[in-house]
């Protein structure tokens, strides 16, 4: 295979990242517009009574369950059989699920659609990120995992300013045509360019590889760490979305997809450098500084009120109208997690790659990364909500942030254990 051949394979999966985040992030960006427009209210089901914050989690938390129920067969399939296939199959869903979200017009109706789109995402992303992992070569593969992440985080740049620009001039139809058009050219890019999957994995890869050493070394992190970024990353929009009767900053939609856009801009640009610094020093450091420093700015957001009136910002902004002291500086750190967050990345990613393709089985190796980020994506979201409606926005940040810095701090424990003074170097 010519290297020009592995340049075409690479830019369809591009693309198709590109394709997958700019649905995603459209839909984390119009979250607090289907929470303001859909207005949730306490339900009683056989008897129990579900509160509206248990409601408003189950928003984010439908799609994440959905994507906890995928994840095993997926990436069994994946490596069973063709994951060029399955790729091509789990778009095409997704294509599919995006054209229903217009006729969402309750609760329940977002929540299941949600879930649909789970299983599409979730089957995209294993994919995409498995074929990228097994055409590269070790010594390239970080590197070509940041870049299939900062196409994703291209669209999601574009994908959360064009929807907030796009709602406010026309509502929410021509949002939806455009993600169902552009997964349409992702789906044909991957079927012209993208070579048939060879490989082929016997038997149930999953339980040789949840016995890896480095993979539970990093689980210890990666567990405690899905909370604080499910939590945070998509309390963010909801803090600057939702009224400030609900403990937000009520701005404009156009004024949200600017703190979503700061942050997938910032981690964007870091990806294109990282991942390469990764492949040459190693992986571990970069999980832990990453991750670390994701923590300690996610403890930083309930300042930015106090940030914003020490230093006279402005109250109106040019586009974006009237905003509150706070707007800025919850944008500035915004950008400060994309910036964290871009070190630890492409460095884990790389690290789950390299496990799989060593033991065989790269599609479940990034199956066992998915599932070990399940329970914090899950029930994340209902703690947040919870925390959001019966405590306050900013103790969503507080419990987020100690999350992550509980989880550094384990992963460095035992590294400490297996490798002494070499416990952040040693890979």
């Amino acid at each position: 295979m010519t290297d020009r051949d592995d340049r075409l394979q690479f830019y369809a999966l591009y693309l198709t990242r590109f394709a997958e985040g700019f649905g995603f992030v459209t839909l984390l960006t119009l979250l607090p517009t289907y929470i303001n427009t859909l207005d949730p209210q306490a339900t009683t089901v056989l008897g129990v009574t579900i509160s509206a914050g248990f409601v408003i989690g189950l928003y984010t938390t439908g799609f994440t369950f959905a994507q906890t129920v995928a994840v095993v067969p997926l990436a069994w399939a994946g490596d069973r059989f063709d994951k060029r296939s399955v790729l091509l199959w789990t778009l095409g869903v997704g294509a599919a699920v995006y054209a229903l979200f217009p006729v969402v017009d309750s609760s329940l109706s977002f929540i299941l659609v949600r879930a649909l789109q789970g299983v599409a995402v979730t089957g995209a992303g294993l994919m995409s990120l498995s074929l990228v992992g097994q055409i590269a070569d070790v010594g390239t593969r970080a590197h070509h995992i940041g870049r299939a992440n900062a196409a994703s985080f291209a669209a999601s740049i574009l994908g959360s300013l064009s929807a907030g620009a796009i709602y406010d001039a026309l509502g929410f139809d021509p949002i939806f045509t455009l993600i169902v058009a552009m997964m349409a050219v992702a789906w044909a890019g991957l079927y012209v360019y993208l070579d048939a999957d060879e490989t082929r994995v016997e038997g149930f890869p999953f339980s040789d590889l949840a016995l890896n050493r480095k993979l539970l070394t990093i689980t210890s992190f990666r567990f405690q760490y899905a909370f604080a970024v499910t939590m945070v990353r998509t309390w963010i929009p909801i803090y600057a979305g939702t009224t400030m009767a609900a403990g937000g900053l009520g701005v404009a939609g156009l004024a949200v997809a600017v703190t979503v856009a700061m942050e997938k801009g910032t981690n964007m640009v870091g990806q294109l450098f990282t991942g390469r610094l990764s492949d040459d020093h190693g992986r571990a450091l970069f999980v832990f500084c990453g991750g670390g420093g994701y923590g300690l700015v996610a403890l930083a957001i309930p300042f930015a009120p106090e940030v914003g009136a020490a230093l006279g910002v402005p109250a109106s902004l040019p586009l974006l109208g009237e905003t509150p002291p706070a707007y800025l500086p919850l944008v500035g750190l915004s950008g400060l997690l994309g910036v964290v967050d871009s070190f630890r990345e492409p460095a884990s990613m790389a690290l789950f790659a390299d496990e799989g393709t060593d033991d065989g089985g790269v599609a479940s190796s990034f199956g066992i990364r998915e599932l070990v980020w399940r329970p914090g994506s899950v029930v994340g979201p209902m703690l947040a909500g919870w925390l959001m409606v019966e405590v306050s926005m900013d103790s969503v940040f507080y419990v987020g942030g100690a999350f992550a810095i509980t989880g550094v701090l384990a992963f460095l424990a035992i590294l400490l254990n297996d490798y002494g003074r070499r416990a952040l170097t040693a890979w």
